[in-house]
């Protein structure tokens, strides 16, 4: 079932192909986003591979804090926090770069439509 309001959109997974050409619309460029933590660093840290995304950073600052106040990990708050508000900025992206797709889609069909 999908949702009520716009019940045709799709829904966007993390290995998502965009079809139109993620520069369109932005004549200035779009922010890079980069990863700091290297291959080497996450397989040292044994890191599962479905946590290696864009947010591996905060998750690494994380471990890291972990490590060293083991048995109160409650001091780590801040950085589970940085960690999750990653998660939660990363799916906001995702979701408005899937509903641009879907924007975008429409205007080509339209434009299908009358020519």
């Amino acid at each position: 079932m999908g949702n009520m309001m716009e019940p045709d959109l799709p829904k966007p997974e993390p290995p998502y192909e965009p079809q139109f050409d993620p520069m369109l619309g932005f004549p200035n460029g779009r922010k890079v986003r980069t990863v700091k933590t290297t291959i080497e660093e996450m397989e040292s840290a044994a890191v599962p591979p479905n946590l290696r995304d864009y947010c591996i950073d905060d998750y690494m600052k994380f471990l890291h804090c972990r490590q060293d106040y083991f048995p109160l990990v409650y001091k780590c708050k801040h950085e589970v926090h940085a960690y999750h508000n990653c998660l939660f900025e990363d799916h906001v992206i995702r979701m408005k770069e899937c509903e641009r797709e879907a924007r975008l889609k429409k205007l080509a069909e339209k434009k299908a439509a009358v020519a």
